[in-house]
């Protein structure tokens, strides 16, 4: 089951750390508690939508933006669970394309190789 929290926190955790940022600066900044944020980040809790926004805010991000990656991310990882074989899928223009593999009763983590970055998307 892929778990949209996680995959959230993932996006915004890689927001934070490609501006360099701390947990405790975003989390000072966003006026939400760094254990909160930290847990957010790790997909064990679900962030409200005030929260989110006060995140966004903090990382000077767009909600939108944030909900667009997270989308592209969802769409990679149900393509993964079902996918007996490589899979190339065109993405947003700035990721151009990616390659995801599965493994038929094969690991629960894909990693999803992107031009910029090696992204992992974890299945729970």
């Amino acid at each position: 089951m892929i778990l949209l929290r996680r995959l959230l926190g993932d996006v915004l955790r890689r927001q934070r750390q490609r501006q360099g940022r701390t947990l405790r600066e975003v989390s000072s900044s966003a006026r939400v508690s760094l254990g909160y944020l930290s847990e957010v980040e790790r997909g064990q809790k679900e962030a409200s939508s005030e929260l989110l926004s006060a995140i966004c805010d903090a990382l000077d991000v767009r909600m939108s933006e944030l909900m667009r990656e997270v989308s592209d991310e969802l769409s990679l990882a149900e393509l993964a669970q079902s996918a007996s074989e490589p899979v190339t899928v065109p993405v947003r223009p700035m990721l151009n394309s990616v390659s995801v593999a599965s493994v038929a009763g094969g690991p629960e983590r894909v990693t999803i190789k992107a031009p910029a970055e090696a992204v992992n998307v974890v299945a729970a």
